[in-house]
């Protein structure tokens, strides 16, 4: 086992962290003041970025992606979750892996444009009656002559507002799903209301309608009753990527502050890192982000590897989620007073740790995964070589 970044990863990782800091951090506060970022801002970090070979970092170099590995792909997460979720996508892309189904013509109205960037697509599975119950979509798309006709709907969709296009999950038979990139502007296909929330300002999520909105067949992703398997494997990769890794870096980047306060801030003639309370929170925060960070590159080379590793990421997603609420806690108990102020951003990263426990399946859910998984599987998923 080797446990070290080799030359090329570090390099990557300080060119990751030097854009953000210098192309990304500046436009935090206009984002959670304003809601939004201009297009010719977010044109311009989303250009630079694919100078620097930045943009689809998680798509194969034969598309024009970066080709990473697993691993590496999560290297870069991690320095993502030190930034905003907007600017993340308008920066770094957020292109789905169910998009490499893409076959002839597909390629090139859908793929190869969402890589290079030209065309922004988001992921269409969650509906008002189906959250973490992803089987229980009610959205529907009968077969015609000529392709297919889509009704239905979907709500919190991130990124609509950006999207050019969606990757719809809809039922194709009783016990059969199957998923649709859906252009937008079809006709009977509208956009709802974005849906406001607590915290990662400037996501919109949206709902859609698509009432009796004819598809062509070349609009079908995959085979027919493939939609869930795509799914389930779209939503595998984000888990570990986008919540798992992103929150150990949101985590870092907050103790990082924390860690600076504490060494600054005197009360009663001392610094406020010398008490042993601050300093339980500080010891905790750090044991609990190491444990997160292995437990996400395990899963990453289990990946680059071939394994099957449903249940580690299920572990990686209620363990990194549940520590960055945690870490971030603790520092509004650190910051103090301040820390609830929005002159400082710690008050912003306490908002936005909050729906890491809740987007692409609840804690409860993944628990429940593990607890079948470890009734039917016993010591192998907890003791080594067994």
């Amino acid at each position: 086992m080797d446990f070290a970044l080799n030359d090329e990863q570090k390099m990557m990782i300080d060119t990751v962290r030097r854009f953000i800091a210098e192309e990304l951090r500046p436009l935090e506060e206009r984002l959670e003041n304003d809601g939004q970022i201009d297009r010719d801002t977010a044109a311009t970090i989303h250009e630079k970025s694919k100078a620097l070979g930045l943009y689809a970092l998680n798509m194969p170099a034969e598309f024009g992606g970066g080709g990473l590995s697993n691993l590496d792909r999560i290297l870069c997460e991690e320095q993502f979750g030190h930034t905003s979720d907007y600017l993340i996508r308008r920066a770094f892309g957020n292109v789905y892996e169910p998009l490499l189904h893409c076959r002839g013509e597909q390629v090139a109205r859908w793929l190869e444009p969402s890589v290079a960037g030209r065309r922004t697509c988001a992921i269409a599975i969650t509906e008002p009656g189906a959250g973490s119950d992803a089987a229980g979509i009610r959205t529907h798309a009968k077969k015609t002559d000529t392709g297919w006709v889509l009704n239905g709907g979907k709500h919190f969709i991130s990124d609509g507002e950006w999207s050019d296009f969606f990757l719809v999950s809809a039922r194709t038979g009783e016990k059969e799903i199957s998923m649709f990139m859906v252009d937008k502007g079809l006709a009977g296909f509208s956009v709802g209301k974005d849906q406001k929330m607590m915290g990662i300002r400037g996501t919109p999520h949206l709902e859609l309608f698509f009432d009796n909105v004819q598809l062509e067949d070349a609009a079908l992703l995959g085979e027919r009753g493939q939609g869930f398997k795509l799914a389930m494997g779209a939503l595998n990769v984000v888990r570990l990527a986008q919540v798992g890794a992103r929150a150990v870096g949101k985590a870092s980047h907050v103790l990082e502050l924390m860690t600076a306060y504490a060494n600054d801030r005197q009360q009663f003639g001392q610094r406020i890192g010398d008490f042993q309370m601050v300093q339980q929170m500080l010891a905790d925060s750090v044991i609990e982000i190491n444990a997160a960070r292995w437990m996400v590159y395990h899963a990453a080379w289990m990946l680059d590897q071939g394994l099957d590793a449903r249940e580690q990421i299920a572990m990686v997603k209620v363990h990194a989620a549940e520590t960055l609420g945690r870490v971030v806690d603790r520092a509004v108990q650190v910051f103090g007073g301040m820390g609830f102020c929005k002159e400082l951003p710690i008050e912003r990263y306490y908002r936005d740790a909050r729906i890491y426990r809740i987007f692409d399946g609840t804690s409860e859910i993944h628990r429940g995964v593990i607890a079948k998984s470890v009734m039917k599987k016993g010591a192998s998923l907890f003791d080594l070589h067994r």
